[in-house]
């Protein structure tokens, strides 16, 4: 098979239990692998090597520099960006060789993909995490990452240009297991609060009240979040508690400030 015009771009920090995974799904398919590694100390960079991927050291910059950094290293045209916890279907794959087989990449410059996510032992095809759809196809000259809502977790990908969608799912493996979950959560609420503090933003009774019920509302009833069993429930729930949390802490921080003024 020829290969495509195309890079992948993945940044990494201790994936050698992800990195396998995703690159077998990618193998073939592009010109170049390259990987932005940020200090593993585990078997990344020997993976990395079987698949002859360029792998650089760059120390954690955030994830969209750090992603945009990656983007620079990058030699082809069309960009493939992927996680390390992400893996193509084999009908992804079969949609990308059909966007350049078929001249979709001179009418386009850029691709949507569905993101499916694994937890709790099955696939969770409703509710708020799915479809997910991600631009992660794209001509490099025309994309570049940015913040997504001024946040230093979440990052989109802004396109200057048309995009089409794919067919076929992008596999996510993001969380092992519940405690995974909630350890994630954490680090989350944690830029939640510098981000809305860096904003400006104050607490508010209520969108801690509302909001988590809104949340929970949209994921299991309105997205169909039940038909996903108790994983779905479980979700839908976690979804509005952790809006809870997030908007509780900026209560709390807010309360300290006061406490140390009046000390």
């Amino acid at each position: 098979m020829t290969r495509l015009p195309l890079s992948i771009s993945i940044i990494s920090l201790n994936e050698e239990a992800n990195l396998r995974r995703c690159l077998v799904s990618v193998v073939d398919l592009a010109q170049e692998i390259v990987i932005l590694d940020s200090g593993s100390t585990d078997r990344t960079a020997e993976i990395a090597a079987e698949f002859g991927a360029k792998f650089v050291h760059q120390d954690w910059l955030g994830y969209t520099a750090q992603k945009n950094q990656c983007l620079a290293l990058c030699s082809q045209p069309w960009i493939l960006a992927l996680d390390c916890d992400e893996e193509l279907t084999p009908e992804l794959r079969a949609s990308i060789l059909r966007f350049f087989e078929n001249g979709d990449h001179e009418r386009f410059d850029g691709a949507w993909m569905s993101r499916l996510v694994w937890f709790m032992g099955r696939w969770i095809r409703h509710g708020d995490w799915y479809p997910d759809r991600k631009v992660r196809l794209f001509r490099r000259d025309k994309s570049r990452w940015a913040a997504d809502g001024g946040g230093q977790v979440h990052e989109r990908l802004d396109v200057d240009g048309p995009c089409t969608t794919l067919q076929g799912d992008l596999l996510h493996y993001s969380f092992r297991n519940i405690e995974h979950y909630l350890v994630k959560h954490v680090q989350y609420s944690k830029v939640f609060l510098q981000t809305q503090q860096g904003k400006g933003k104050r607490w508010s009774l209520l969108h801690t009240v509302f909001r988590p019920w809104w949340r929970f509302m949209r994921a299991y009833f309105l997205k169909l979040g039940f038909l996903d069993g108790f994983p779905g429930f479980w979700i839908a729930i976690a979804t509005g508690f952790f809006a809870f949390d997030r908007y509780s802490r900026m209560f709390e921080a807010e309360a300290e400030v006061k406490s140390k003024r009046g000390a």
